[in-house]
């Protein structure tokens, strides 16, 4: 399986005129993209799950993640931040799993030691091996360790430029809805 190559990263301008007509004194706010303000986006609870092992470290970086994801407007469910006290752990992942949009899986060897990350990763799995749905995100793993149930998938790796591999990741959210 192939990773997403830091260096292929591409971003686009929003706008980038430089015509005289393009200035004025009252600048307008950015528009933010017409997907986050479809019909569709608005059919499900959350835009992305985001799953990861209970690992202190994993946990951190999955709150970097969705702290960056939320400050563009994306809406995000985080186990240990969504999750109603008391309620059957395995029902309200699975709610969280239809209720959204997209799953991002932080892939890390604490992940692939989880029994509740990897019955998530099963989950998500069950859709259909083609489904677009899930982002296969890779922290700290050696290819050599990446899930043989995602092999045919392309993911994220975080190791070197996390930032814009989470651009990437809103990108993609923001696509698919």
């Amino acid at each position: 399986m192939t990773s997403v190559s830091n260096s292929s990263l591409s971003f686009t301008s929003s706008s980038c005129s430089s015509s005289p007509s393009s200035r004025t004194t009252s600048p307008k706010p950015p528009q933010s993209p017409p997907a986050l303000s479809s019909p569709l986006r608005w059919s499900l609870k959350y835009d992305v799950l985001v799953c990861h092992s209970s690992d202190p470290s994993d946990t951190e970086e999955a709150v970097h993640l969705v702290s960056f994801l939320e400050a563009h407007s994306l809406r995000c469910f985080l186990v240990h931040r969504d999750t109603c006290p008391g309620g059957a752990f395995s029902t309200e992942l699975c709610e969280a799993i239809q209720n959204s949009h997209l799953r991002a899986l932080l892939i890390t060897p604490n992940f692939l030691q989880d029994e509740w990350c990897m019955y998530m990763m099963h989950q998500a799995l069950s859709e259909g091996p083609m489904s677009n749905r899930m982002l296969p995100l890779v922290h700290n793993l050696p290819h050599s360790q990446y899930p043989q149930e995602l092999k045919f998938r392309f993911y994220f790796d975080l190791g070197k430029h996390p930032d814009q591999c989470y651009t990437r990741v809103s990108n993609t959210v923001v696509q698919c809805e």
